[in-house]
Formats: structure tokens, sequence, C-alpha cells
């Protein structure tokens, strides 16, 4: 079943569009990654899929329901769990009080993944009443993970999970959202440069190139690092 799809999608800030005629699908249960160098338009794909941004042209499609003009807060509600470049923890709440924000994703699940999510990352069940502002990058990465999935989202949109974390939690947060897919059968659309997790994570992979995508990266092209490379290098 095609979960999201993207039709012929120009996006923008103000009358300067970034995207250009973007045509994307994500089938139900994938993880599918949009690979490209800086500011060619990965985050602002991720933003208008989420409805931050409304495209100036074409439609947003999720699970058969034209989303193109729904805000951010009906596309969650809809299912979509967002996890922004940056993390965005609320810094001045406990641990237990962000992932209670979660909550806010999905109308039509009745499940709440708490037990599930402090398995997954055991250091949130420790630190569940520490202010998350005082959690190290990694940890913060992996409350924000932990937020978006706590009800129990059908597709996961997530922006540069390695982005200021150290080597040893990146293989590790690309371990838990294979887990994640696997277990909680959670589709996931994530943007990133790291060759590593894109090679470790992704099913297939758009590339992106000054707002458009130029190719499709299939399984076996994934498996060679110079292909992955050449999309990635400055």
């Amino acid at each position: 079943m095609t979960l999201l799809e993207l039709d012929n999608v120009t996006a923008g800030y103000g009358p300067t569009p970034v995207l250009r005629n973007i045509d994307l699908t994500v089938e139900a249960g994938e993880i599918v990654g949009v690979i490209g160098k800086n500011g060619v338009g990965k985050t602002t794909l991720l933003k208008t899929v989420i409805g931050i941004l409304e495209p100036t042209h074409g439609t947003v499609t999720y699970r058969g329901e034209d989303l193109t003009g729904a805000s951010s807060d009906v596309r969650a509600r809809a299912g979509m769990g967002y996890i922004p470049q940056g993390r965005d923890v609320f810094p001045k709440l406990t641990v237990e009080q962000n992932l209670r924000m979660g909550e806010l994703v999905n109308d039509e699940s009745s499940t709440k993944l708490y037990d599930e999510m402090y398995d997954l990352f055991p250091i949130l069940k420790e630190r569940a009443t520490q202010e998350a502002g005082t959690l190290s990058g990694g940890q913060q990465q992996m409350l924000a993970i932990a937020r978006a999935l706590v009800g129990d989202p059908d597709l996961l949109l997530l922006d540069e999970p390695s982005e200021g974390v150290q080597p040893s939690i990146i293989d590790r947060i690309s371990e838990d959202m294979r887990t994640i897919n696997q277990e909680f059968n959670t589709t996931i659309l994530f943007v990133e440069q790291n060759l590593g997790v894109i090679r470790e994570l992704a099913d297939r992979c758009y590339a992106m190139e000054r707002g458009e995508l130029v190719d499709e990266v299939g399984t076996e092209a994934l498996e060679d690092e110079d292909t992955v490379a050449e999309y990635l290098a400055v």
C-alpha cells in the first residue's frame, strides 16, 4: 500500500521555490532515505510533508487522502510523527513531560507506547524526572525519537538523525530505527548525509540535487559505497 505520495510538488519560502516538481512515493513498511549535499532541499521536503510549508503546486497524499492544504497538527493526528533537525526537545520540561507531547500523534490509535519506548531507550526511564535540556546530544535524540513514537504513528519523518551525535550513538540510533520499523511496523522517511547511516538504514533512497529528485538508489546500489558517496560529495 502506498502510504505517502508527493505528486509534482513545488514548495519554498516566499516567491522562491526550493523544491521543484517532486514525485515521491513511500510504501507502507519501507525505510526510505533522501540524500544529497547541504542546501539541496532535503529539510524543506520533510517540512512540506509534515505541513510546515504548503506547496505552491502539486499534491501531498497520505493514506489515500489529499492533505496538501492541511496543517501540521492535522497531519500529526492523521499518524505522522516528525523529528526535526536539531531535535527540538523542550529543555525545561522533564523527559516524561516531553514524552507526553507525543500523545497528540495519531488519533486513530488508542495505543500509547511508553513502556515500549522505555524498553527501547532505558536511559530515558532512568532519567524520566530529569530536565531534557540537561541530557547529552545523543540522549536528546533518543528522547525526540521516543516522543514522536509514543502515539504509535504510521509514518516517522526523521531529519538528519546523526547530526551532533557521537559515532557510538549514531550506530545505536540506526539499529533502533530498524527495530522500530520491524517491531512497530512504522514506515520511515529520513534525510541524512552520513554515509554509514544511509547504507545501514535505508531500503532505498531518492537522490536530490538543486531541489529536484534526480535518481532513485535501490538496494543493490546502496551496497556500493562510491555510488552513494557521489551524491554526498561537496
